[in-house]
């Protein structure tokens, strides 16, 4: 096994750095032309199915950009398969589920998830990559309980999150039921994971900005508080980030995570200021990696100073690269990023 640079795990631990570590959601493919002419190929499930091709896609970005972690390449359903859940991902839509959760029985014939049998590609994949090909972290993840299920009971993407909610606060038995259906499911599925080579995890839970506090405390927190508390046995860095969910920060500090991911809406003084008190990682608004080299320097020197108002900060994007992003702008990113870091670090006497 290579040594690694575990800088991103000692952000994540909130630990201080010699430069602030850094990797961006989506980064394994979208916007590569490497990438895109395998995407004429292949679909993702083809992809994540073939060990040799998913390591390759997962550690382009790495070699392209030379940023501190890599992610695998998956989806966060790719697991559902196994549990009987019929998903498709359509290009274009996203995760399309043709048996959608509807009634108490549905919940009670979802079965039991195997990682080595039912994802062994992605243990196998993990394998190359720890093993054999990178020198850096490599970050597993999966789908929270509430995002999963917004697909599972709405049958696919949502605007609204109309039926999830509707059985959430309707049916609070068959609501518990399937949190603690996927909530073995994603404890199983990590601990796979992690025992393949996985350094750190991420959880996305894309969705949950649609609650408010008061719903998220009573039908989500028990469940993510049991997943982490599961999860710190594994002994590796755990993240937990969604989507328009600043909210809810304060909520994710108390649970037994390491880093708490912010997308663009909040920024890191303002989420220390509501008792932020973890590592952090964000949350530069991906949208502006297709503005002006001057905004973007700009946007990312105040991201990486607040980062290093309190030790422990991994930069990142407020959620996922764009395809239309140019990778060559990541590149010159994440070069400037750890020369600036370095550099105010030197500064501060850091």
């Amino acid at each position: 096994m290579r040594n690694i640079n575990d800088t991103l795990l000692r952000a994540a631990r909130g630990e201080r750095t010699e430069y602030t570590p850094v990797w961006y959601m989506r980064q394994a493919g979208r916007s590569q032309p490497e990438y895109r002419e395998i995407k004429e190929k292949y679909s993702l499930e083809e992809i994540t199915q073939q060990p040799e091709l998913c390591a390759y896609v997962t550690r382009l970005p790495v070699e392209n950009y030379d940023v501190d972690g890599a992610i695998l390449y998956k989806d966060i359903v790719t697991p559902l398969p196994g549990i009987g859940v019929d998903v498709k991902i359509k290009a274009g839509v996203g995760p399309v589920i043709s048996n959608p959760i509807r009634t108490v029985k549905d919940i009670e014939n979802l079965g039991e998830f195997n990682a080595k049998a039912h994802t062994p590609f992605v243990l196998e994949t993990i394998k190359l990559l720890t093993e054999e090909q990178l020198n850096v972290p490599l970050i597993g993840f999966a789908g929270a309980p509430f995002t999963l299920a917004s697909y599972m009971i709405e049958g696919g993407p949502s605007k609204n999150y109309a039926k999830t909610k509707s059985l959430m606060v309707s049916e609070p038995v068959a609501w518990f039921a399937l949190m603690d259906k996927l909530a073995d499911m994603i404890i199983s599925d990590i601990s796979a994971q992690v025992e393949a080579g996985a350094k750190a995890v991420q959880i996305f839970d894309s969705w949950v900005g649609a609650l408010n506090v008061d719903d998220y405390r009573i039908f989500i927190k028990p469940v993510m508080t049991r997943i982490f508390a599961e999860l710190q046995k594994e002994n590796v860095p755990l993240i937990l980030f969604g989507v328009g969910a600043s909210h809810l920060v304060k909520e994710w500090n108390d649970l037994d995570v390491d880093v708490v991911g912010l997308d663009w809406r909040l920024p890191i003084r303002q989420a220390r200021e509501r008792g932020v008190t973890k590592a952090v990682q964000g949350n530069l608004d991906p949208t502006l990696l297709l503005a002006n080299w001057s905004v973007i320097e700009q946007r990312a020197k105040d991201i990486i100073d607040q980062g290093l108002e309190v030790p422990g900060h991994i930069f990142n994007l407020g959620h996922g690269v764009f395809p239309e992003v140019d990778p060559a702008v990541l590149k010159r990113l994440t070069t400037f990023i750890h020369d600036y870091s370095r550099e105010r670090i030197a500064q501060l006497g850091q």
